[in-house]
């Protein structure tokens, strides 16, 4: 998958300095979800900063269910593209997309769909 699908995909980013701003905690801190696969960071823009899918933020933390579904595309195989392009597009049996459904706390509904990746 190409940047530019992410690019068209993903309507809104936010910087890791304002993430942690909002969450009241170290950037390092954010960078460690990063690190530890907990959270997807995109290199973006002219200065190639690490960006966030802003609807991965939910207030003071992450989008609930939102690491568990991450672990499992990866257990998949998937990678931090393919997971992307999988959460922000529609899914007509969810409906609408996977990360649409985290957010409205749907997260069992999306892991199942999840897991069928596995197999």
């Amino acid at each position: 998958m190409t940047t530019s699908k992410i690019e068209s995909l993903v309507p809104a980013w936010m910087y890791l300095p304002d993430i942690s701003e909002q969450w009241g905690v170290p950037v390092t801190e954010v960078r460690d979800l990063v690190k530890s696969g907990k959270l997807i960071a995109v290199r973006r823009g002219p200065n190639k900063s690490l960006q966030v899918p802003a609807a991965f933020i939910d207030g003071p933390g992450l989008v609930k269910h939102l690491s568990g579904t991450l672990t499992l595309l990866r257990d998949a195989k998937f990678t931090d593209e393919e997971i992307l392009e999988w959460l922000f597009t529609e899914q007509p049996s969810l409906p609408g997309s996977p990360i649409e459904a985290l957010v409205e706390n749907r997260g069992t509904e999306v892991k199942r769909r999840a897991q069928a990746e596995l197999i």
